[in-house]
């Protein structure tokens, strides 16, 4: 009855367009659109709790150092310290538009972000978060969706119809054997060698044919999908939650919910994904999952004291909007 899905071959370019020197990746648009249509819905948020939607743009920026610098850091030191603190390689820390971040790290680099913003602007910091993790969640799936077009973070080989053979993957490319596997496709590659010194493939120029021997790309579990998908539930559950109660909202409890269920969906979609570096087949677990593990924690310990706190139950932020508007007319009068 799903046979008309058997298997999808995905073999998009991670590039839309080629603008003189410029080049415009999917990546990257899907990766902004995530601030700005987010900035959207935070102005809504904020003014419908009587805060003026300019502290959006101020956010936004503290936002976006914290998520790219966190993300960056986080790959640097989670999963390949020992290629990039070294003096060799110490430069291409800053690099970063040749790949490597780690959403753990964007979420160590977001709650600094934002802690430095409440700080330095005299909102209360959990009711800072409370709102801020309705547009992380639509960030998380935009960025998904970046990796999808990245044909990167890939699941493990499944059967499954809906299964996606990510054809440059060249991470992930096996030797051919025959026959070929159910919906497996020969990608004309060859085989490279990393500079940690380990081996895969290299995509040959488009339209080399592919030879007998070229390596296969099997069908594999879309987990940027899965996780996209999930962003987008949990945006639309902290939204609905939100609506309900606004200001009102007991202190710390869209944080604290977010946080669990997002890594604790995490931690149990890294048993479908493929291991990202080679030192984590020797562990137990892998490192998203060990990471994942004490923000779990962390999100049920705010969960469970959320709104408990007598002298500050809902949090508070500046309620200047009308004043802002008072001033406005001011002005205009003027």
């Amino acid at each position: 009855m799903l046979s008309f899905l058997a298997y999808i071959t995905w073999n998009t370019d991670p590039i839309l367009a080629k603008l003189g020197p410029l080049t415009l990746r999917w990546y990257g648009l899907l990766f902004m659109s995530g601030f700005v249509f987010g900035t959207f819905i935070l102005s809504h948020i904020y003014k419908s709790e009587r805060t003026s939607p300019r502290w959006v743009d101020v956010i936004t920026i503290y936002m976006l150092a914290g998520t790219i610098l966190g993300a960056r850091l986080g790959h640097v030191l989670f999963y390949d310290p020992d290629y990039y603190l070294t003096s060799e390689h110490f430069l291409e820390i800053f690099k970063i538009w040749e790949g490597g971040l780690a959403s753990h790290g964007a979420t160590l680099g977001i709650l600094l972000a934002c802690w430095l913003f409440a700080r330095n602007n005299k909102f209360d910091y959990l009711w800072v978060l409370d709102r801020i993790v309705i547009v992380v969640a639509l960030g998380g799936a935009m960025i998904r969706l970046g990796n999808l077009m990245n044909s990167e973070i890939v699941g493990e080989p499944t059967d499954k119809p809906w299964a996606f053979v990510f054809v440059r993957d060249t991470d992930h490319l096996q030797p051919a054997v025959r026959p070929l596997p159910p919906g497996a496709v020969q990608v004309a590659a060859q085989p490279a060698i990393r500079p940690d010194g380990t081996q895969t493939y290299r995509m040959l120029p488009e339209g080399t044919p592919v030879a007998p021997d070229s390596p296969m790309a099997v069908p594999r579990h879309p987990t940027q999908i899965y996780e996209a998908a999930f962003c987008i539930f949990l945006l639309v559950l902290l939204y609905s939650m939100w609506n309900r109660t606004k200001d009102r909202t007991p202190r710390g409890l869209l944080f604290g919910l977010f946080v669990v269920l997002l890594f604790t969906q995490r931690f149990l979609g890294e048993f479908l994904k493929e291991n990202q570096e080679g030192f984590e087949d020797k562990l137990p677990l892998n490192m998203g999952q060990i990471l994942s593990l004490p923000l779990i924690l962390v999100g049920l310990w705010v969960l469970l004291r959320a709104g408990k706190d007598p002298k500050n139950p809902y949090g508070y932020a500046p309620r200047d909007l009308g004043e802002e508007e008072t001033n406005d007319k001011k002005a205009i009068k003027v």
